[in-house]
């Protein structure tokens, strides 16, 4: 037989296997001989790649390496839902619902809300061709090579023709499952190595790793809960629901088709606890029209449908001994109080920690040494301190002091009228806050140095080897190499050894020589402007084109630039004052760091708002606030920042800012309508 021949026999012979495994629970051979067929396989593509099948189950294993995301715009927007946490607000909404479609008779789908990775998967001639994040609902990241790894999501559903079609694209929560998530934890305790947080926060970073072997070897699922067609295959969402689950999809059993608002409220009850018994983490329910023609008649709102909605569980509260307090010192100087506890089971993980958030907080609470206190996890993630368990009381009450003097410098600290948070001053001096920016600059989101992490940047502090981020770039091999320092994990208490081999060193220079290359607006965010997040470095980026532009611009320039207001106005322009601050660009330039905007060249379309100045407030049925902000560019208009007399229009969409809203009347200024901005500009 020849390669092709046999390349087709192995693939669809091993797809066949694997359905059988995963959808009908039957081994058909052992798992030697899977796997002695899929070497084979492997061999055979490796040799013949223009043979390689679009369904090869070899993508399930991985392989490649993705450098950098592709950002792909979804066909269809993944809105987000409305969500209440009050069984009479799912009434009112009913309410609403029987309303809008005029009293007729209709159904509910209860489903279990999964709390993993929003995904939408494109099926192109009965193929799975591309797997996309959620991102902002508008467009998200391609990662195709980590989602064709879920072994559960058929690659080839040619022979289910009949029930789906050939082209369509399926939604769904990716979740790293509890037994996976306490595996990878074990085997990490046993190296010594960090464990992974939660199962929510380990499924979201392993989707965006950028080698798909490792994504593979962590075995991530997915529960597939929507279909979208072009076609209208099918009439209910039931309907949707179990032609999926006969295409092989891992549809969950938990949905329930009920006929009105008690029934749904019975089934939450249901839920609240059984929820903790499924394979992954939950946090609510959510509840759908079933038909797809009364979902045409509701519509949607400028962010959500109106025929669904979810309803959020109340963050599971327990009781545990508040043992002491340590004070944090963060990046920006702000002290903060952290709760040490008792060990706790909380939401699957044992939580030793918690946020008491500032001064105030602690007064609010009544907060002593040795009181039992009640914790639960903000948003299933976050420990926070809530409240004092006055059923078990405290004798030896041992109130809490908050420290007048930095605990890890020793200055004098201070607060700044309106703010909560009590700041250390000595920025150029103070280590945590030294460490913190570099940690800062080096994440994903703006240096994207991933070599370097928390215990290899305490050694290059501790060695003197660097002062702060930008000396990162005249890091050479020979100062690293044999480098090393026992690092012992806050949380379990377990230590483990940081060195520098040779390996390690050529990885983490070849990450700092790489991230040169990084976009102006990533580093602009990288530097850690107080008040300067991701978004406002963008805008900032393509306002002033380049640094020296921007370190240079008064106040008056700065508060022009859209979605800046006074403060950051304030804190920028403070910024580029300080000589250390000077000092720490001029390093940055000399090594060669992208410091200008690349020339984006925004398309003319018209000049229909020629010679006018426009502001936006609210969301918008066709435009996202960037697809918005390009069309004023295109046609001639001015963005502003803020309300003034000498603003022309305020578009005004849903859920506008009352404040803008007012202060426009009280100016004068007209408002006009997204439809009306769109005349405008047609």
């Amino acid at each position: 037989m020849d390669a092709q021949a046999r390349i087709k026999e192995l693939t669809d012979l091993l797809n066949y296997y694997n359905d059988r495994y995963y959808q009908d629970a039957v081994s058909e051979i052992s798992d030697f001989e899977f796997d002695q067929l899929l070497k084979e396989l492997e061999k055979l593509e490796n040799e013949n790649p223009v043979f390689r099948q679009p369904d090869s189950p070899t993508q399930r294993v991985g392989g490649g390496i993705t450098r950098n995301f592709a950002t792909v715009k979804h066909k269809f927007p993944m809105l987000s839902l409305s969500n209440t946490y009050s069984e009479e607000e799912l009434r009112e909404w009913d309410a609403r619902v029987r309303k809008g479609l005029n009293g007729e008779p209709y159904e509910y789908i209860c489903e279990i809300k999964f709390d993993g990775i929003s995904l939408s998967v494109d099926y192109e001639d009965g193929i799975l061709a591309r797997g996309v994040t959620r991102g902002d609902g508008v467009q998200g990241d391609d990662i195709s090579p980590n989602v064709k790894t879920i072994r559960s999501l058929p690659l080839n559903v040619r022979k289910f023709e009949a029930v789906l079609g050939r082209n369509f694209e399926v939604r769904g929560e990716g979740f790293m499952s509890n037994e996976v998530f306490r595996e990878i934890n074990t085997a990490k305790l046993e190296r010594g190595e960090a464990l992974l947080a939660n199962p929510r926060n380990a499924a979201a970073g392993t989707f965006k790793l950028q080698d798909s072997a490792v994504v593979a070897s962590r075995r991530l699922d997915c529960f597939i809960y929507q279909f979208i067609s072009d076609n209208e295959k099918f009439a209910t969402h039931e309907e949707s629901l179990i032609g999926l689950k006969s295409a092989g999809f891992n549809v969950s059993d938990s949905w329930e088709k009920v006929t009105d608002i008690d029934a749904v409220i019975s089934y939450i009850h249901a839920w609240e606890h059984k929820r903790h018994h499924l394979s992954c983490a939950t946090d609510g329910i959510v509840v759908k029209v079933n038909r797809y023609d009364q979902r045409e008649d509701l519509g949607f709102t400028a962010k959500s449908p109106r025929w669904a909605i979810a309803y959020k569980y109340k963050a599971e509260s327990k009781s545990t001994r508040l043992r002491g307090v340590t004070f944090q010192v963060g990046r920006t100087g702000a002290v903060t109080p952290v709760a040490e506890l008792e060990p706790v089971e909380l939401s699957m993980t044992t939580v030793r920690r918690a946020t008491l958030h500032n001064a105030d907080e602690i007064e609010r609470l009544g907060l002593a040494i040795g009181d039992h206190v009640f914790v639960e996890k903000a948003g299933e993630i976050i420990p926070k301190v809530t409240g004092v368990d006055l059923s078990q009381p405290n004798p030896d009450r041992q109130l809490i002091r908050f420290p007048a003097e930095c605990p890890a410098c020793g200055s004098a600290l201070y607060r700044t009228e309106g703010e909560a948070a009590w700041y250390c001053p000595n920025t150029e001096g103070c280590l945590p806050q030294i460490k913190g920016t570099i940690e800062h600059f080096i994440q994903r989101k703006a240096m994207d140095i991933d070599s370097l992490g928390e215990g290899k940047i305490d050694i290059l502090l501790e060695n003197g080897l660097i002062g702060d981020a930008a000396d990162l770039y005249s890091l050479q091999f020979e100062q690293l190499l044999g480098l090393e320092k026992v690092h012992t994990d806050e949380e379990t208490g377990k230590e483990r050894k940081v060195s520098f081999k040779e390996k390690t060193v050529q990885n983490i220079l070849e990450g700092i020589e790489k991230s040169k290359g990084e976009p102006f607006a990533k580093v602009l965010f990288g530097m850690g402007i107080r008040f300067v997040g991701e978004t406002t470095a963008q805008k900032l980026a393509q306002y002033f084109k380049h640094i020296d532009q921007l370190a240079a611009a008064g106040y008056e320039a700065l508060i022009a630039v859209p979605d800046v207001g006074e403060k950051v106005a304030q804190s920028i322009h403070e910024y580029f004052r300080s000589e250390k601050n000077q000092g720490f660009l001029e390093k940055l330039k000399a090594a060669g760091v992208k410091l200008e905007a690349d020339n984006i060249i925004t398309e003319k379309e018209g000049h229909g708002l020629e010679g006018l100045t426009l502001l936006y407030t609210g969301t918008f049925e066709h435009f996202s606030r960037e697809e918005i902000e390009k069309k004023i560019e295109a046609n001639g208009g001015r963005l502003v920042s803020g309300v003034s007399k000498k603003l022309d229009y305020l578009i005004v969409g849903e859920g506008a800012g009352p404040s803008k809203l007012k202060k426009a009347a009280d100016l004068g200024v007209k408002t006009i309508s997204e439809h009306e901005f769109i005349a405008m500009i047609s």
